[in-house]
């Protein structure tokens, strides 16, 4: 019999999923900040700059072994993923509402519940279909296509989300043999060039307290994904993505607090069916573990 001492595999991720939440919304707060002044790819190719010289940094103090890989290819096809996932974010933070952009972007389980099928052979259950049918209809009452016209920033987070799901797929992909260390250095070396071009035909240089924002933004997308790295090693994508469903109320409340931000009812109603959907998910998952395990 398993100790009740031992924290379950679920737990641990759950864990490490609590400071993937607490970085990404500070990463939200530094990117609207960061918007008046310096365009998305600009803020991209500084994160990645920033980061990549912190994690070299690490590296060479502690040995650069956890970068060794044989999956160079599959680092490619998931930051190429990941910069577009996080345009798409970056691009509508600046633009929507804070607990709209958060809300969107809750159908990444949808999105990584279908990828995960086909690449990495997991389970499409009947909680993951009622995930996948209520996240879609949360989609289509957030977007309200039809009764008006759908913001193209609101789009942009969409595509992001789809980009997002397949990043973390290819993520638990990847850590099965790479360390959470070497993803994000990959992560860091890979963007830095997907960043600097485009930004380059409209450059500004960052002065002041932008810096500190900017560095704010890198150290909490090491912490972020470090943590989601350390998450996704220990149980499934579609298990660990849902659980930081907790960060639309966190934002919402910051949203209204620092910008005045107001929720209206379609973006509520929406994000409800979209939580509910992951919650069922993850509850049934759980189920499963602790049969499993007992």
């Amino acid at each position: 019999m398993r100790s009740s001492l031992t924290a379950t595999p679920i737990a641990q991720a759950s864990a490490w999923m609590t400071g993937t939440l607490c970085a990404f919304t500070l990463m939200a707060i530094a990117g609207r900040e960061l918007s008046a002044d310096l365009n998305t790819f600009q803020i991209l190719f500084f994160r990645s700059l920033i980061s990549l010289g912190l994690i070299s940094l690490w590296l060479t103090i502690t040995g650069w072994h956890p970068i060794k890989t044989q999956q160079l290819g599959t680092h490619g096809l998931r930051n190429a993923a990941h910069f577009l996932g996080q345009y798409g974010w970056f691009y509508g933070i600046g633009l929507i509402p804070l607990a709209e952009v958060f809300a969107i972007e809750f159908t990444v389980p949808i999105w990584t519940a279908v990828i995960a099928t086909l690449i990495l052979n997991e389970r499409l259950n009947k909680a993951r279909v009622f995930a996948i049918i209520t996240g879609l209809l949360g989609v289509l009452i957030i977007l309200r296509p039809g009764l008006e016209i759908i913001n193209t920033a609101s789009l942009a987070v969409l595509g992001g989300a789809i980009s997002y799901a397949l990043a973390h797929t290819l993520t638990k992909k990847i850590s099965h043999q790479d360390s959470p260390l070497g993803i994000i250095f990959y992560m860091a070396l890979m963007q830095l060039p997907l960043g600097l071009v485009p930004c380059l035909m409209d450059w500004k240089t960052p002065t002041g307290s932008l810096w500190g924002w900017l560095t704010l933004i890198a150290l909490c997308a090491l912490v972020a994904h470090y943590c989601l790295a350390r998450a996704l090693s220990l149980a499934d994508a579609t298990v660990v993505i849902p659980m930081d469903f907790l960060r639309l109320p966190l934002i919402a409340v910051v949203g209204f607090l620092l910008y005045k931000e107001v929720i209206d009812w379609p973006i509520f109603a929406g994000a409800s069916l979209i939580v509910l959907g992951n919650m069922i998910n993850l509850m049934y998952e759980r189920r499963l573990g602790f049969q499993q395990g007992s």
